[in-house]
């Protein structure tokens, strides 16, 4: 009688896949069957490659990208479900997830580097705020936008944070009164998303949107980026004086000098991005 082996079981595929394209980072995320839902390991996963991205000067711009229907579905709600069992009914954990959502969200905004989103599919509350978070947007005409948490009872309150820094506060109070879903040519009237394109195509549209980006000094990105967001949290006043500061800074620097004097010459510059 033969005994057949033990089979070894597969390896569970990564939950996000990186990838190098020239000078442009990809990360996508790879829980197809979980709609890319937002777990605590995508969570953590997302932002241990955001502070990657940060310390690799290879790397000028990146791009978050999403395989099968759904670009994301937001929150893990089956894994947050299962804490109910702790003894605090799952609060801490709740609170913990939330924090470290948020904190990922903003590792986004603080990356020195543009970040742009590839949106194939529906995007709804977290994911929904993911794209919100990024610098830059490009969707597929077959995507759609949505905070539906009040239609569970819960309100989509940190995705908010973002989405009402992008869109007009009227359109992002609908969106999450009502969690009615929106198309792509309604985000992009909004400001929720920059472009719209052929369905297939977003992908390689976000890496060449990058790549634009990354031909520029990386320094001087760095710098508006980090001032562009400042700025949009201050007065109207306190912002014109930050922003005289970061101009007078940034004339300083080599690569103004360089690019100044490039224009002049009718040449293309060399950035030493500094």
């Amino acid at each position: 009688m033969s005994v057949q082996p033990a089979r070894t079981p597969s390896p569970e595929p990564p939950i996000l896949l990186r990838e190098i394209v020239g000078s442009v980072a990809v990360l996508t995320l790879n829980r197809p069957a979980a709609r890319n839902s937002l777990s605590e390991a995508m969570i953590g996963q997302l932002h241990a490659s955001f502070n990657a991205i940060a310390e690799d000067k290879r790397i000028r711009a990146a791009v978050i990208a999403a395989n099968g229907p759904a670009f994301s579905a937001g929150h893990d709600l089956k894994e947050l479900t299962a804490r109910r069992s702790d003894p605090d009914r799952g609060r801490a954990y709740f609170a913990e997830m939330m924090n470290a959502c948020s904190a990922m969200m903003q590792a986004i905004v603080r990356l020195p580097k543009p970040v742009v989103t590839a949106v194939q599919g529906v995007a709804t509350a977290a994911g929904c705020q993911l794209v919100a978070s990024c610098d830059l947007a490009i969707a597929s005409d077959a995507a759609s936008f949505a905070t539906p948490g009040v239609d569970i009872g819960l309100f989509c309150s940190t995705p908010m944070v973002a989405l009402s820094r992008n869109v007009p506060r009227k359109q992002a109070m609908e969106m999450l009164l009502t969690g009615e879903p929106i198309p792509a040519a309604r985000a992009r009237e909004i400001g929720l998303v920059n472009r719209v394109v052929p369905a297939g195509t977003e992908r390689d549209a976000a890496i060449a949107l990058a790549e634009q980006v990354a031909l520029k000094s990386a320094y001087t990105v760095k710098l508006g980026k980090e001032a562009f967001y400042r700025q949009a949290e201050m007065s109207l006043a306190d912002a014109y004086r930050y922003a005289a500061e970061v101009m007078t800074e940034n004339m300083m620097a080599r690569d103004a000098e360089e690019g100044i004097k490039a224009f002049i010459e009718k040449r293309d510059p060399t950035w030493e991005d500094k």
